[in-house]
């Protein structure tokens, strides 16, 4: 069993990246040439992924206005994302002014988890009047900022349905994309949801506290990894007991302009 360990070489440097406006997958529906697609299902897929696009632009530019950075937070179900985001708060909301959106098909349970922590949060269910949809995309976040108090926030953390297929295909004004992998899953999913781990800036690799207790091959996973996003950022972190969330916070501290980092070309 191999412990997990990024390449020396692999350092997060967010500022490195350009807006995820100009990345091909927010566009894209991935790669469906396996299937027989006639020209109605193109034609509906386009007009959604193009109403996504226009209304993803409208995010980005009340985003602007407001001078806010936003983060979309992607994963499986229950890869710990909303514990990521307990232990970000504890940290981070005394010092920055912090909005979460957070996305459940049903329930307001991870919302109720996030409260107390001195973040605005506004919570959108897609099951209601959006179809049960497992994702977020751009008008379900148009929805939940007029429940935000935008000007008065510096980091918008947007916090995803659970899911490695869709939200990865859909852009919702996001400065940058960050993907939460948990140990439990398998060295395998960069192979299997390519989609998913290609449109992520940032890999967070979590539950690493359970690596000696796992079959987890940490080398064949970042074999994987690197076959589908070379080189992508990658950080360990368990939200349980707090390894590595002090640098995922470094990470959005300087998306948020620490003395010495580039600011995010919009």
């Amino acid at each position: 069993m191999g412990r997990f360990h990024p390449h020396p070489d692999s350092h997060p440097h967010p500022d490195s990246h350009t807006h995820p406006d100009s990345h091909t997958h927010p566009g894209s529906v991935g790669d469906h040439s396996g299937y027989s697609t006639g020209a109605e299902r193109v034609e509906v897929l386009e007009r959604i992924l193009g109403e996504n696009e226009r209304v993803a632009r409208a995010n980005r530019a009340a985003f602007d206005a407001a001078g806010v950075t936003v983060v979309n937070l992607m994963s499986a179900p229950g890869a710990g994302k909303t514990m990521l985001l307990a232990e970000t708060l504890r940290r981070l909301a005394p010092h920055r002014r912090i909005g979460i959106i957070e996305g459940d098909i049903e329930t307001s349970l991870d919302a109720d988890r996030l409260e107390g922590f001195g973040a605005a949060i506004a919570l959108v269910n897609t099951g209601n009047g959006f179809g049960g949809e497992c994702h977020l995309d751009a008008p379900m976040v148009a929805s939940a900022l007029p429940r935000l108090p935008l000007s008065e926030l510096d980091l918008v953390i947007i916090e995803n349905v659970g899911n490695l297929v869709c939200p990865a295909e859909f852009a919702v004004g996001e400065d940058r994309r960050a993907m939460m992998f948990a140990v439990t899953e398998g060295e395998e999913k960069p192979l299997k949801y390519p989609v998913m781990f290609r449109s992520a800036d940032l890999v967070l690799v979590n539950k690493t506290d359970l690596l000696p207790y796992l079959d987890f091959d940490a080398e064949a996973f970042r074999r994987n990894l690197d076959a589908v996003h070379p080189r992508v950022d990658v950080l360990a972190v368990s939200a349980r007991t707090g390894e590595g969330i002090d640098a995922w916070c470094d990470w959005l501290a300087n998306l948020l302009g620490a003395p010495g980092v580039a600011p995010i070309q919009r």
